[in-house]
């Protein structure tokens, strides 16, 4: 950068405005990234965080203390350490107090600290008091040990922690989020218990895997009894890759007949919730609920009231439903990233964060036991001095009465330091009673003791890791619950379709001969008597359900799916369908079919092929269709026939020339697509020309008749009647009585 520096005849410095703004945004960015907006893998605090706990510390403010003006800790934390704004302290206060955002809080609020189903309600921090939560202890507790480096503060009047001696791994149990420059955290929250039995694993066996601590840590930790509904194998993947995303889903039962919500995931509102709902309730998306109610009170802080409409509705499909449009099933965000002990902003896998923890504390405890051990061989020392004194006391008075400088004579006559003398010198007539022999030797026996002790310790690795494994164990003891989170495997949840929402109304579908489609409801009109546009004609119609679709069938064998519930209605004269769907050119349509999917038609062609096929094989959400019949030469399509009755039914097959074949239905195959088998034995060349052909078929079962149409005459045979035209499939039948020679149609009598 000096390099770039000129220095202009003035003794100004000119830097070019690309260089000072690149440097900026890179010292901005550094801010940012180590300063404000991520964790570090020691403490897991933010620096407001860390500066907050510190100050209240310094305050006094310790679980036993009295409450304080929550105004006050904020004052001292922007004042002496955190040069921003109030509102943005108070906001990170406000985080740690609450026990729905903070696995393990910080913070003891006394007052309105905000609620789940709005946690920006907190009171002002006037009216508000607090102080820190004996978990805050196990942060604080060695703060004056010598156990951490001290930094300025931003002023350079005081020094702060560059970071707090946690005694825990705190990044994992509370977790944070944040977004810096150019990346962001999202650390979820974790069990004490889990956390620490992962540590010690790691530190008796040094080369466990990931998978091996997730024996420990099964999963995150909520601070809420929702579940964790991640599959176990992503959940792997993203503590071996330190990224991924969690799902969490409500906990709900059934009550009697309604549906009651217990708990909700993480930092998720129950008025949002119930808000969502509504909004389906009145888009008329969910007709199947018929109220809500939230009962929730201090006894039961989540209990969401779900009525549906009828004893007859699944719960369990409208719950699938209602996880997969609302906040009672919500995604989260993995981002393992923090500021390592390298002081470098790191994407972190679970064994990573935990090494590294573990160098750290063991580091701390090292350092402490070092302090320690300075304090008492300092003591051990003075102790020495004291006990020179004692024996020779009046000597050491007539020294200290009669000489000008006492301190050099006593150092020179007992040959004692410069501390001893100084220790000597600082005592008060009034502990000169005190200075029993015994008293001495006792303390020293005492302090010689612990001094070899921290030796032993600070000299053996297996001695400092047992140390840290006890100390580990006695906060997991003191501090640790059973996990809130449980972990459950659900099925995918899945929205209700437009056609699930539509109530099942009666309707006809009608179709005339250019092609124009509507649907009346109801099934008792009469489509012939409906108005048509000049020109046109009644042609096709079926009976079905709006919320089945219609099947069409064109003349050249394709079949097309059209929704039944938005057709245009009967009271006009509908719209083309070609429309909605893209037939061949000069196509005509020649079918309607509806029903469910399992529901059975004989699709057949008038050259005397056909076969069974299922309606669901023909549906299709190409506009362009799915070919499901394939034509002989000189073959048409004729008007699928409903199957009512599988068993016992017959095929009633009837040509223009007044031949009549029936034979059992179960001679023809069921097929997804093809020609068929042969129906009735008509000449190919004959078909070819037109002068032979098949007018319709039916599938008749027992109880029904059968009625074939002749001009004005019509002939109406019952089941047993149809006996005398019973033939093997393919032959040609018989004929059909005199009069009904040129058929025009057949049909089931209703």
């Amino acid at each position: 950068m000096s390099d770039l520096v000129e220095i202009d005849e003035d003794g100004i410095e000119q830097v070019s405005l690309k260089t000072y703004t690149e440097k900026a945004y890179l010292d901005y960015s550094m801010y940012v990234i180590l300063d404000r907006a991520l964790p570090h893998v020691g403490d897991g605090l933010k620096p407001v965080q860390r500066r907050i706990v510190y100050a209240m510390s310094e305050l006094g403010l310790k679980a036993t203390a009295k409450y304080k003006k929550s105004a006050r800790t904020v004052g001292d934390v922007i004042g002496k350490f955190h040069p921003h704004g109030d509102s943005a302290a108070y906001e990170a206060m406000v985080l740690m107090a609450q026990d729905f955002s903070y696995r393990y809080p910080l913070v003891d609020g006394q007052g309105n600290w905000g609620s789940p189903d709005d946690p920006k309600s907190f009171a002002a921090m006037r009216y508000t008091e607090s102080r820190l939560t004996p978990y805050a202890e196990v942060l604080l507790a060695e703060l004056g040990q010598g156990t951490v480096d001290w930094v300025p503060n931003f002023d350079g009047t005081m020094d702060e922690p560059s970071v707090l001696p946690a005694q825990v791994p705190n990044v994992l149990l509370n977790g944070t989020t944040g977004i810096a420059v150019g990346m962001a955290t999202d650390v979820p929250p974790h069990n004490l218990r889990e956390v620490v039995s992962a540590a010690i694993r790691l530190l008796d066996a040094p080369k466990s895997t990931v998978q091996e601590l997730c024996e420990h840590v099964q999963a995150p930790d909520f601070p809420t009894d929702a579940e964790i509904i991640t599959p176990r194998e992503d959940i792997l993947a993203m503590y071996e890759s330190g990224r991924g995303a969690l799902r969490m889903r409500a906990v709900w039962e059934k009550e009697g007949g309604d549906i009651v919500v217990n708990a909700l995931p993480y930092q998720v509102s129950g008025s949002r919730v119930l808000e969502q709902i509504a909004q389906q309730m009145q888009a008329k998306k969910l007709p199947m609920v018929a109220d809500l109610r939230d009962e929730s009170d201090h006894e039961n802080p989540t209990r969401l009231v779900i009525v549906p409409r009828s004893n007859r509705v699944d719960v369990g499909g409208v719950m699938s439903h209602l996880f997969a449009t609302t906040d009672l099933e919500r995604s989260y965000r993995v981002n393992l990233n923090m500021i390592g002990i390298d002081g470098r902003p790191a994407v972190k896998s679970l064994d990573r964060i935990l090494k590294e923890w573990l160098k750290f504390r063991t580091d701390t405890v090292r350092r402490r036991l070092e302090f320690r051990l300075e304090k008492v061989e300092r003591r051990l020392h003075i102790l020495e001095g004291y006990l020179v004194a004692f024996l020779n006391i009046d000597e050491v008075i007539h020294i200290i009465r009669t000489e000008d400088k006492p301190k050099p004579a006593l150092m020179k006559r007992f040959g004692i330091t410069d501390i001893q003398a100084e220790a000597i010198l600082e005592l008060k007539l009034r502990n000169l009673a005190k200075l029993e022999e015994m008293k001495i030797r006792g303390e020293q026996d005492e302090l010689a003791e612990e001094r070899d002790q921290l030796m032993k310790t600070l000299g053996s690795a297996a001695r400092l890791k047992t140390l840290i494994k006890k100390e580990l164990t006695a906060v997991a003891e003191k501090f640790g619950d059973d996990r809130r989170s449980p972990l459950a495997t659900r099925d995918e949840a899945k929205a209700f379709s437009e056609l699930e929402l539509m109530s099942a109304d009666p309707i006809t579908v009608v179709m005339s001969d250019k092609g124009w489609i509507r649907a009346a409801k109801g099934h008792d009109i009469d489509p012939a008597s409906l108005s048509y546009k000049s020109g046109d004609a009644y042609k096709l119609s079926v009976r079905g359900r709006s919320n089945q679709p219609t099947i069409i069938l064109d003349s050249t064998g394709r079949a097309y799916s059209v929704p039944s519930h938005n057709l245009p209605s009967a009271r006009g004269q509908g719209e083309p369908v070609t429309g909605r769907i893209n037939p061949p050119s000069g196509a005509t349509f020649e079918g309607l079919l509806m029903g469910d999917e399992e529901q059975l038609y004989l699709i057949a062609s008038d050259a005397g092929y056909g076969f069974v096929a299922r309606l669901g094989d023909m549906q299709s959400k190409n506009r362009s269709g799915k070919a499901v019949l394939t034509l002989p030469k000189g073959g048409a399509v004729l008007q699928p026939a409903m199957i009512r009755q599988r068993e016992d039914a017959w095929v009633a097959a009837v040509s223009n020339e007044g031949r009549m074949l029936v034979f059992p239905l179960a001679d023809l195959p069921q097929l997804s697509r093809g020609k068929g088998n042969k129906i009735i034995g008509i000449p190919s060349a004959r078909v070819l020309a037109r002068e032979e052909y098949v007018i319709g078929v039916q599938v008749v079962a027992p109880g029904e008749s059968l009625v074939v149409y002749a001009g004005k005459r019509h002939l109406n045979l019952k089941f047993a009647e149809l006996e005398h035209y019973q033939g093997e499939r393919g032959r040609r039948g018989n004929k059909l009585p005199r009069g009904f020679q040129k058929v025009d149609s057949i049909a089931i009598a209703d």
